[in-house]
């Protein structure tokens, strides 16, 4: 029941949608990103075939726009047969778990670093902080390449690979973050009040920080999904069989003028996952940012 002349304040949800809503790029990377996680979670049903499934008769079939195609495979097979579609919605799920596992162990230590090196400063400071200045020196693709060729190359090791590249970014966001809230008056009576260390970072500083990491941790995940085709067109990360999109452009090279839509569709299904998560993190700085909003 509504009483005349008085209005409901709009809950905090619905001013961020409203903000969000406002940037149309950024609705349509969020379409894109959820249509992207449907088709992840319903890789087994809504693929056709299996992704390692060799169909020996249809080495290197054109996909069905194009002569001598067929719907059994809309968009083709690859030199040994495989479903091309099939691979990439597979595909589609490996690297969006390899995009989550990555941007979590990078944010998680990240925030930590970041909470230990804003709030004790001195030496702490100084010690994480050179140590990610260094990290931050060397180009993230090389890094990535180092740590794998140490650990190994595989699936799991190229995540940590990719942890490892987007924890500096995190840790001087966290820092900063922490940093500007630490001499805050609320932070200043929780401490008065009596609130230990671990209670004023953990539970009243970190809260109030959240808001750039999860943007952050949104533009990382494209990153993320980015370093990982790249381990994997080099052979350092997913190993064949697996359907991962950078194998696939590395297995379809020398197929590229033969055979173009070997390789334009794991490349596309690169560019459309990179840009959706872009816009819709471009979408999320607009709308959580009270400077940008009020622009």
């Amino acid at each position: 029941m509504q009483v005349e002349g008085l209005i409901a304040p709009p809950s905090r949800l619905n001013d961020f949608w409203r903000a969000f809503a406002q940037n149309r790029g950024a609705v349509l990377g969020l379409v894109l990103v959820v249509f992207l996680v449907g088709l992840a979670l319903g890789a087994d049903v809504i693929a056709p075939h299996s992704p390692i499934e060799q169909f020996r008769d249809f080495e290197l079939a054109p996909p069905f726009w194009d002569h001598g195609g067929s719907l059994r495979f809309p968009l083709g097979t690859d030199a040994v047969g495989r479903d091309i579609l099939s691979r990439l919605v597979h595909g589609t799920r490996l690297s969006l778990l390899i995009g989550a596992i990555s941007v979590a162990i990078s944010l998680t230590l990240g925030c930590i670093l970041g909470l230990l090196a804003g709030y004790f400063r001195g030496i702490v400071d100084t010690a994480i902080m050179r140590l990610m200045d260094v990290m931050l020196a060397l180009p993230s693709l090389l890094l990535a390449i180092a740590v794998v060729a140490i650990l190994g190359p595989g699936l799991i090791n190229a995540m940590y690979a990719i942890a490892i590249v987007l924890l500096p970014h995190y840790v001087r966001l966290a820092r900063a973050s922490v940093m500007a809230e630490a001499g805050r008056e609320y932070v200043t009576s929780s401490r008065i009040a009596g609130a230990s260390a671990l209670r004023l970072m953990f539970a009243t500083i970190l809260p109030n920080c959240t808001a750039p990491l999860i943007v952050q941790a949104t533009l990382g995940f494209s990153n993320a999904i980015l370093d990982a085709a790249a381990l994997g067109f080099l052979g350092l990360g997913a190993q064949p069989p697996t359907p991962e999109w950078g194998a696939m452009l590395a297995s379809a090279l020398e197929f590229i003028q033969r055979a173009p839509w070997v390789v334009t569709s794991p490349g596309l299904a690169i560019l459309v996952t990179v840009l959706a998560f872009n816009l819709t993190g471009d979408g999320l700085r607009d709308a959580l940012d009270p400077k940008l909003r009020r622009a």
